[in-house]
């Protein structure tokens, strides 16, 4: 337990499990609505964010917060009113986000090609008590609301049109689903990285999703998943030296691929249960519908 002595692992572990738990809560919503590339456009957007933290000499995790927020409601007002060159535009606005991030950091007297590595891929000891900070209060903001609507916020997963029908205020729900994508890439980019951190919220889903069909289920387990992973991603990278942000995310693939091959046998296990349950009821059930008798006139 050596590695719970130093004061930036005590950081990086707090904020790791913060992720861990922020982002399969987002993931499992935008995996539902077939949205699961997100996350990774939103992390270029931030970069620029990032970018213009170091320029103006303030915190990186605000400054990314406030424009990767901007650039998740551009996405969702492109995804809602584009038609044809609704995919340009997105493309754009990745690829501007990234250039930007990278030409303001080296602008930047304060930047470095080592600030840029730490914030694409992650970095142990670079979290500050001021990115903690940050993090828990952006963490708490997320759990919130997943948790707090996960009613409404899965029923426009699931069917726009009907949740419309049901008189959800779909277009708002449609808005806060992109801005908390967009608070949980900036929570997560210090441990994972933002070219990584969209593997984070969709592996764990994926993973859980082999064993649970219920959404609460899924829920519970891609977080339970996404903590597992980032905390032992985490300490791996201290006694090993590695990146922590490619750690955990092979960490996540390895527990989806595990829990494929035990899904498999259960799901033909399950199978054979229901052809044998059918079967055992094709021949015990009696008709309910009576058939007229031979001497009865049928009108």
């Amino acid at each position: 337990m050596d590695f719970l002595e130093p004061a930036f692992m005590q950081r990086a572990l707090l904020a790791a499990v913060l992720v861990g738990i922020t982002a399969p809560a987002v993931g499992i919503y935008l995996v539902q609505r077939r949205q699961a590339l997100m996350g990774d456009g939103i992390g270029h957007v931030a970069m620029t964010g990032v970018g213009l933290g170091f320029l103006l000499n303030s915190n990186p995790v605000w400054m990314a917060t406030l424009v990767a927020v901007a650039g998740s409601v551009a996405m969702e007002l492109i995804r809602a009113y584009g038609k044809t060159r609704g995919d340009l535009a997105l493309a754009l606005l990745f690829y501007g986000g990234m250039a930007g991030g990278v030409l303001l950091i080296n602008l930047s007297p304060t930047g470095s090609n080592a600030n840029l590595t730490s914030y694409l891929f992650g970095s142990l000891s670079t979290v500050s008590t001021e990115d903690v900070t940050a993090i828990s209060i952006l963490a708490a903001f997320v759990v919130l609301v997943t948790v707090g609507l996960r009613r409404q916020l899965f029923a426009i997963s699931q069917d726009e049109e009907f949740a419309r029908v049901t008189g959800l205020p779909v277009r708002a729900l449609n808005l806060l689903i992109a801005v908390t994508a967009a608070v949980t890439v900036t929570v997560a980019m210090r441990v994972v990285g933002l070219l990584l951190v969209s593997a984070l919220m969709v592996v764990p889903v994926a993973a859980a999703q082999q064993l649970s069909k219920s959404f609460r289920a899924t829920f519970v387990l891609a977080v339970a998943t996404g903590v597992t992973v980032t905390l032992a991603g985490t300490v791996t990278s201290y006694y090993q030296d590695v990146p922590p942000g490619a750690t955990i995310v092979l960490y996540a693939i390895g527990i989806f691929v595990v829990l494929t091959l035990l899904a498999a046998p259960l799901a033909r296990r399950r199978a054979r249960a229901a052809e044998q349950a059918a079967a055992d009821c094709d021949a015990r059930c009696v008709p309910t519908t009576r058939q007229p008798k031979d001497d009865v006139k049928v009108l």
